[in-house]
């Protein structure tokens, strides 16, 4: 149809090439929680990861044969989506991922993301929060909306929500007074070597 709205990003690929590609980032994304890549590619994958756990949450026998024909590594995954991560959300009622922008990783500064399953070991925003809350603690300052808001957003679904993020925010005050933010160096990629700019 001329002129309609494209349901999908179709990402430069073939069909078959993009399903593959949707299909090694999900798999990817429930084995290690946590993946970046760039932003285009996180939000269609995020789509398919959103449809999975809601696969898993139903837990028949239908969906766990349409799980099983999604991830590369069915044996491994199947059973994880559908006790680990069904048990996780089963009282969220939808986005059990997020997309969070970050600097470009790539050398051709292609707009970079970090997809990630929420209330997870590995949730950014949730040891972001908490590291703001122990910043300000540490400063003797009062928490504003936005903090508070992020507060209650983090912890409303999550198992112990309250009480994980109080031992994070210890942690990351423990290392404050150790003079140690928790933050490594990170070596920036240069977007161009030294030939090409002499040139």
């Amino acid at each position: 149809m001329a002129g309609g709205h494209m349901k999908y990003r179709t990402l430069s690929r073939t069909s078959s090439h993009r399903q593959a590609l949707l299909r090694n980032l999900v798999t990817s994304l429930f084995k290690h929680e946590s993946i970046s890549t760039t932003w285009h590619k996180a939000k269609e994958a995020q789509r398919l990861a959103e449809k999975l756990v809601t696969l898993g949450k139903k837990n028949t026998a239908a969906s766990k044969r349409r799980a099983t024909e999604i991830f590369f590594e069915p044996h491994e995954l199947v059973p994880k989506l559908f006790s680990t991560i069904r048990k996780r959300y089963r009282d969220r009622p939808g986005g059990y991922t997020r997309v969070l922008r970050i600097e470009p990783i790539k050398e051709d500064q292609a707009a970079s993301a970090i997809l990630e399953l929420v209330d997870g070991p590995k949730d950014m925003r949730f040891a972001m929060t908490a590291k703001t809350v122990a910043r300000l603690r540490e400063e003797g300052k009062d928490l504003n909306e936005m903090t508070q808001g992020n507060i209650t957003k983090v912890t409303r679904y999550m198992k112990n929500g309250e009480n994980k993020l109080e031992s994070m925010i210890k942690k990351f005050r423990g290392l404050m007074q150790d003079g140690d933010e928790g933050v490594t160096t990170v070596k920036q990629k240069k977007v161009y070597n030294k030939d090409a700019e002499s040139r």
